[in-house]
């Protein structure tokens, strides 16, 4: 492999403006354009972006990155055009005339990177574009979410690695911040990567200064307040866990003089959109977030990242605050550790395990029988009481079984609008396709403006094929003679193992979600044992990633205290059921059996944690959903299991 390559270093330059390259960012561009697979393991910050964004302006064909992240997709995409490369973005938001134009853009190779997220891949049409496109090179961002060792654990990733066995991409890169060495090995043995083109760059930041401080929940405000006021003012993000405490603590901040923001999820997207753009901008304001704020933007100059929560894992807290001092300039991350924040984290990781009738249900109805099954992801959510990533985990986990195997999701049904009449839309065709057309105008739906056409049915009357019956209609809308809008999506599985035992796979579903628990509920033991250690915090993060320091990093309490100040005592709460009307839980139990029968269903309902039958039954606006999130949910169950008793 050639150590020096003008060409790249060149186009670094012209395209991006710098003269050199970063640690690893060499190494992973000579694997890529030596027809090569590479892992990518930077730091946040790190420049994970220019190890796909270069390649792709020096092969042949089109760069598909995917990504989770709409924020990343939206900033790079104006980054990329704006130095005259050939970029875009497919995501829902886009209209039929603009997903059709770039569909052509893709097969006729005008196009060096396309973004994508991952459940874009189950889009039937789409897959099909792909298929009659030149793909230089598959780049999975964030593939840690591939590995159900990693902390974030996402079905859809999961298949990422057969789809591009499937399209047959000749390179594959995959990148994230934070992967531990078991979640290394996960994303090599997934994509065939080789052990040596697994580039870690490492995870220690000189010129962050990590301070833990633990506080009790009744004082945090006024500790919070304090580093406002005796800091310098900086860009500043402050973490939260709820998005009533972003809200909260923005006030906060804002009656104290402080220019604050909330972000948060539940906000609306403009209104998502105008915090961060002021933020950007800006050289000293803050934002008092959730989660939802930070990922892929790129603002080299945040000067202080404060957790007002303990993060959900040392995962989590090292990509958070590897947002603080991209510049290199020194910036103050610091951890408010609280331990009444503890049962509120656990009890989300509490409330994704599903109940074992949930799961038999469940097993009875995908695996029963012989053939193919065809069914909507939404019904069965409402159907089992399972959350729609909770399903789509455990479906995974029987296609990991061998019981399922997923085949091309595709739309139950499309709505045409014709752009011309009839009869000249049907004279642009000519013999049997004309015929074949007309059949299939014929066997829809006729409304005042829209034809419905459920493209099974029209194909089994017909006699043919059902991707016949679709690519008919693609054809109409790729010449500009309708408008084709899909809607309802099925996933349509193969059943291998009619003769299955379901009872040992209920059995084994069960087992791997208290796995997951049991993993999630670790990871947060992990935060408070690094905030309540008294050597390093800084070579202890570090050393969670596989990175052995000798010497102490010199800026974070332990090494320049020499000591660390005790975690205080979570509050005592007074014993169960104080203060709860439990008369009223038994009486909503009894009315909804289907939403609150289950011990777990109802602790759900009591520490606010929504399901898709507590919504149905319109419980979540009931008084008591919540009454009990400050308590941990192992106690409610264990309460709610003694009330059925």
């Amino acid at each position: 492999m050639p150590t020096d390559r003008p060409d790249a270093l060149t186009l670094l330059e012209k395209h991006f403006g710098f003269g050199a390259f970063r640690p690893g960012q060499r190494e992973v561009v000579d694997v890529l354009t030596g027809r090569g697979r590479a892992l990518a393991v930077f730091p946040t910050g790190g420049g994970k972006s220019i190890c796909y964004q270069l390649p792709a302006l020096m092969l042949d064909g089109l760069t598909l990155v995917v990504s989770p992240l709409i924020a990343l997709m939206k900033d790079q995409i104006d980054f990329l055009r704006g130095r005259g490369i050939r970029a875009a973005r497919l995501d829902s938001s886009l209209s039929a005339d603009e997903t059709r134009a770039l569909s052509k853009q893709m097969e006729g190779g005008e196009l060096s990177l396309l973004y994508v997220a991952p459940e874009r891949f189950n889009n039937e049409r789409f897959m099909g574009t792909l298929r009659r496109t030149k793909i230089a090179l598959f780049a999975v961002d964030e593939a840690h979410c591939i590995s159900e060792w990693g902390h974030n654990f996402r079905p859809d990733y999961l298949k990422l690695a057969e789809t591009a066995r499937k399209l047959d991409v000749p390179r594959v890169l995959a990148l994230t911040a934070t992967a531990t060495p078991s979640v290394v090995r996960d994303i090599c043995a997934a994509f065939d990567i080789l052990p040596e083109h697994a580039i870690v760059t490492g995870f220690y930041r000189r010129n962050l200064d990590l301070v833990i401080t633990p506080v009790t929940a009744a004082e945090r405000d006024d500790v919070l307040l304090a580093r406002f006021a005796e800091r310098k003012p900086g860009p500043s993000i402050v973490y939260v866990t709820l998005q009533k405490t972003a809200e909260r603590v923005a006030d906060l901040l804002r009656k104290a003089g402080h220019p604050a923001d909330a972000y948060h999820a539940g906000m609306e997207t403009e209104a998502r959109d105008t915090v961060q753009e002021r933020w950007m901008a800006s050289d000293r304001r803050v934002v008092v977030a959730t989660i939802a704020f930070g990922m892929g933007i790129d603002k080299s100059d945040v000067r202080y990242v404060y957790h007002y929560n303990l993060p959900k894992s040392l995962e989590s807290y090292s990509q958070e605050i590897g947002r603080a001092g991209r510049d290199g300039e020194t910036s103050i991350v610091e951890l408010l550790a609280c331990p009444d924040d503890v049962p509120a984290i656990e009890n989300f990781a509490y409330g994704d395990t599903p109940t074992a009738a949930a799961l038999a249900g469940l097993v009875r109805e995908l695996v029963s029988g012989s053939g193919d099954i065809e069914v909507s992801h939404y019904t069965l959510s409402e159907r089992h009481d399972l959350r729609p990533l909770v399903l789509r985990t455990a479906i995974t986990y029987l296609e990991l079984a061998g019981v399922l195997r997923q085949k091309t999701p595709a739309y139950a049904g499309y709505k045409v609008r014709l752009t011309k009449p009839r009869d000249e839309v049907l004279a642009t065709f000519r013999g049997e396709p004309q015929a074949f057309l007309e059949a299939v105008l014929d066997a829809g739906k006729t409304g005042r403006i829209w034809i419905a056409i459920n493209p099974a049915e029209v194909a089994a009357a017909l006699d043919q094929d059902r991707a016949r019956v679709v690519r008919a209609l693609e054809v109409l809308e790729e010449r500009g003679l309708c408008e084709l809008a899909a809607a309802d999506l099925r996933h349509r599985y193969e059943r291998l193992q009619p003769d299955a035992d379901q009872d040992a796979l209920v059995a084994q579903l069960a087992a791997r979600f208290a796995k997951r628990e049991a993993q999630e509920i670790e990871r947060l033991g992990q935060v408070l044992a690094l905030a309540s250690s008294a050597h390093c915090h800084t070579n202890a993060l570090v050393a969670h990633f596989g990175e052995v320091r000798e010497a102490p990093c010199g800026h974070c309490v332990p090494c320049r205290a020499g000591k660390m100040s005790p975690m205080p005592a979570p509050a005592s709460l007074p014993p169960l059921p104080s203060w709860l009307d439990v008369a009223s839980v038994r009486t909503h139990r009894a009315a909804h059996p289907d939403a609150l029968g289950h011990p777990r269903q109802l602790a759900r309902w009591l520490t606010g944690l929504g399901s898709p039958a507590l919504t149905r039954a319109k419980l979540t606006r009931q008084r008591l959903f919540g009454e009990l999130a400050g308590r941990p949910f192992r106690d409610v169950l264990a309460w709610c299991e003694s009330e059925r008793a």
